[in-house]
């Protein structure tokens, strides 16, 4: 997830793109970037790290008088953090310059037939591949709207883009496809940027872009078309009432409720390229590269520990691979540590930077097993040091408390587990098939559900903020999704909690229960319905008051039932993830706590 803005008007363009670039920069910040045309040739400025550091390269540069300009926020999916790989990236001619946001699926085949045309690449983007697409589509099509629309329809993914072209220095291009793109109305001037903030100083005039569509810009006005034939598309302009500290947070209260409202994008950002509906194949060549292990050793901390215990249960009922699961802090100091020589050792860290997690993986590398990593930042640790990685391409993540990052590596786990059985011919195609319709059918279902599984948050955590205790109960994959529910209320709200399997529940922790300490079951409709639905019984007949977090009718007798959507087994664990988060959030909204800081905590901890 990366930010990008375009401007065309009557102020000199850079120092316009730079204010925008900040308030894009939680977006990403690992390169930044910037393109203007002076005397009819570009100057491109692009800087690896914050964008404290592209400013420093700008100040030891002449001032640009453009007054059209574009810029890049990177949050890294093709190539490591380096300035080869930072956005705007140039075509082989010169003559264009363009930026990007989001994923082209078939970059490799595009890629593989330009270079047999002659074309040099210089990074390892995506990026790169699409504007020597449109230079070479400008051959046959030499009016650049028609070429840049042709190109676009040759890409297939994702995209956010602005193209700039060095004959036309008053004018940039942009587009979107399944990423965010809006447009900024001024008093002569136009903006274009991946989220409001980056021009609510200048206008809050705005037009939403849909999927499909391009727009051509400059000081004058702006035109939009369909890409699939040209057609001329018109919008109602909007009026945002939003502040600036609210629009950067996309309008809602705090970074971690906007994060959890983005799982379904999330979804369908990791699936893309990966799965084809009605196809049982998963497309992951970072396993292809290394061989089926025989045992599998999940290493992790906090959420991570929870998604790869989640994880566990998919691989071995799927993939048939024994999966040991172990706390990284633990894992590091294990005075024996054994493992065989057809043994695999996945890590997973959303940062990929893990102090804990980095040091285990260190000391497996001396043991010589295949080291695969599972993490969100390319350029990370854990990414330039792990045999292989799949990475999540969740976006950057703000609020301290993780949320959107467990639920892409649980779908990562998940592809690989299915990626797994077809190569050990486990499941069958048809099997497999219905997994991946599932899992593409999750971010409509998940966008749908999300509202309303927000308001029943907010009723049930006003009826149960004043405990001082609460217990987390599921079975089988709902147990790791239990003990996460149990942690978030704990980082959050400050309030003790514990997870367990339903099952331990008399073997000692149910002597804890009264009508002071409740319980949050997880019962779904799957097999094991029966034992939870007998665990809360045993809760109640102790005065336990119990929220049963279940699918439509399931016969429950819990004090308070709350429905979420039936994916089926295991998918349902994608509602159950956002449910559980949004209670924790608003009970400790509630409590008036900080949310996005909570106290003592870091966001990465990257030291012992």
């Amino acid at each position: 997830m990366c930010g990008i803005i375009g401007y065309s008007g009557h102020r000199p363009a850079v120092p316009v793109v730079i204010e925008g670039l900040h308030h894009l920069e939680y977006r990403g910040y690992d390169s930044a970037g910037v393109a203007s045309v002076q005397c009819s040739d570009f100057e491109i400025v692009r800087a690896k790290g914050k964008l404290s550091a592209l400013e420093d390269e700008l100040s030891r540069r002449p001032p640009s008088h453009a007054t059209t300009g574009m810029g890049h926020t990177r949050w890294a999916t093709h190539g490591e953090p380096a300035v080869r790989n930072a956005h705007p990236h140039e075509s082989n001619d010169g003559t264009l310059a363009i930026v990007h946001n989001g994923i082209i699926e078939n970059y490799l085949e595009i890629k593989a037939d330009l270079e047999a045309k002659g074309y040099v690449f210089s990074s390892e983007t995506d990026t790169e591949v699409l504007v020597n697409l449109v230079q070479e589509c400008r051959r046959s099509e030499p009016d650049l709207l028609k070429a840049f629309a042709k190109a676009l329809r040759l890409a297939k993914g994702a995209y956010a883009v602005c193209l700039m072209s060095r004959e036309k220095p008053g004018e940039f291009l942009a587009a979107r496809m399944s990423a965010p793109l809006i447009m900024g109305i001024g008093t002569g001037e136009f903006f274009v940027a991946s989220d409001i903030p980056a021009f609510l100083p200048y206008t809050r005039q705005v037009v939403f872009l849909e999927d499909g569509e391009l727009a051509r810009v400059d000081c004058q006005g702006y035109q939009i078309y369909a890409i699939k034939d040209l057609s001329p598309v018109s919008h109602e302009v909007m009026t945002i009432e939003w502040d600036m500290q609210s629009a950067q947070k996309g309008g809602y209260r705090h970074f971690m409720l906007k994060e959890i409202f983005e799982q379904p994008r999330v979804v369908a950002d990791g699936l893309a390229g990966r799965v084809a509906r009605g196809s049982g194949a998963v497309h992951l060549p970072e396993l292809d590269a290394l061989p089926v292990p025989e045992r599998l050793h999940v290493v992790a901390c906090g959420t991570s520990y929870h998604a790869g215990l989640w994880g566990r249960c998919l691989i071995e009922q799927w993939a048939g691979i024994p999966v040991q699961v172990e706390i990284a802090s633990e894992f590091r100091y294990r005075e024996k540590l054994l493992l065989g020589p057809r043994d695999m050792v996945l890590v997973i860290s959303q940062s990929g930077e893990t102090a804990d997690t980095l040091a285990a993986l260190r000391i497996a590398k001396e043991q010589g097993v295949p080291l695969l990593g599972l993490c969100n930042v390319v350029g990370s640790s854990i990414a330039r040091e792990a045999d292989s990685v799949v990475f999540t391409q969740a976006g950057p993540e703000i609020s301290v408390a993780s949320t959107k990052a467990m639920c892409s590596q649980m779908l990562m786990l998940a592809l690989m587990a299915l990626a797994w059985s077809a190569r050990k011919g486990l499941t069958d195609e048809a099997f497999r098939a219905g997994i991946v319709d599932g899992l593409l059918d999750l971010p409509k279902k998940l966008e749908e559900a999300l509202p309303g599984m927000h308001a029943r948050a907010r009723e049930l955590s006003r009826k149960y903020s004043g405990a001082k205790n609460f217990f987390y109960l599921g079975r089988g994959h709902c147990f790791p999704l239990a003990l996460e529910g149990a942690l978030k209320l704990k980082e959050l709200s400050y309030i003790h909690a514990e997870g367990y399997a339903s099952g331990e529940m008399k073997h000692g922790p149910i002597a804890l229960i009264d009508r002071s300490f409740p319980t949050f079951a997880i019962a779904l409709n799957d097999d094991l319905l029966p034992k939870v639905k007998s665990n809360m019984v045993e809760i109640q007949a102790r005065q336990g008051r119990v929220i049963a977090l279940a699918n439509e009718g399931c016969d429950l007798g819990a004090d308070d039932v709350w429905i979420v959507p039936d994916a089926g087994k295991p998918l349902s664990a994608f509602f159950v993830l956002p449910a559980l988060q949004l209670f924790s959030y608003e009970t400790s909204d509630y409590l008036g706590k900080d949310v996005d800081q909570p106290r003592n905590l870091a966001k990465s901890v990257t030291v012992e």
